[in-house]
């Protein structure tokens, strides 16, 4: 019986995707209730058990992409994977009312320009903290704190190593985690509750993926204005990274 159903299984590979995951979902949704009494959201506690999945899985095959490396669960990588999830953030942008958008305003060009800037000061803060001092991997690592598909692509820019760029990777990834866990927790104190304050928000935390699962979490009818903003950031990042911010660190390191 096994066999056919590990074949089955291996054929059917994003099938199987979407049914671990809505297992994942059910029994998340389960914990949240019975032992959180819905304190902490069946959302952000099924981010924290696909992060220990992926560990285990990468431990256990010895590879690079987590539970997606076990045959069994290869789908994993494809469901997600880069493809459907710009097709899920792209498509959350037809539910964005105009109207609510405009409110935005001023404040969320505010919001998107401290969202770029104050993460990236952040990370060139701790970067200089544990001993790097050049201006190409104090800005790498600072790139990486706003997002980290900024990072890579600022280093690359302006010449960083490997190394550096794969920091800058581990500090957004980092970040996005933090945010995505975080959101349904603070949402009450931040006030997320308008499409405003979640435009707000976005452009404040910048990460998509976290503002997305973070929202997600908290009120799905806030995903589409938090990642309207969010989604910003990485084309503003890649913009500043290699030349306003690079220059800044680099005058700063010059003397």
């Amino acid at each position: 019986m096994w066999p056919i159903i590990e074949k089955a299984a291996k054929d059917n590979g994003l099938v199987t995707a979407f049914a671990v995951v809505g297992f994942m979902v059910l029994l998340s949704g389960f914990i949240s209730r019975k032992l959180t009494f819905g304190r902490v959201q069946g959302s952000a506690i099924a981010i924290l058990l696909g992060l220990a999945l992926a560990y285990v899985g990468g431990k256990f095959s010895g590879g690079t992409k987590g539970l997606a490396d076990i045959a069994l669960f290869s789908g994993i990588g494809l469901m997600g994977g880069n493809m459907l999830r710009d097709f899920a953030i792209v498509a959350t942008a037809f539910e964005v009312q105009p109207a609510e958008a405009s409110r935005a305003g001023r404040i969320g060009v505010i919001a998107l320009l401290l969202g770029t800037v104050l993460p990236f000061i952040v990370g060139v803060a701790v970067a200089r903290a544990f001993g790097y001092t050049d201006a190409v991997s104090l800005t790498t690592i600072g790139a990486g704190a706003v997002t980290y598909i900024v990072g890579p692509v600022t280093g690359t820019a302006i010449g960083a190593s490997s190394e550096v760029m794969a920091l800058s990777i581990a500090t957004g990834v980092i970040k996005a985690i933090l945010v995505m866990v975080f959101t349904p927790v603070a949402a009450k104190f931040l006030r997320l509750n308008t499409p405003r304050s979640a435009m707000v928000f976005g452009g404040l935390a910048g990460t998509v993926s976290g503002v997305t699962a973070g929202l997600a979490a908290t009120d799905r009818r806030l995903v589409p204005y938090g990642a309207l903003v969010a989604t910003f950031h990485t084309g503003l990042g890649c913009l500043m990274g290699p030349s306003v911010l690079f220059l800044a660190v680099k005058a700063l390191t010059a003397h």
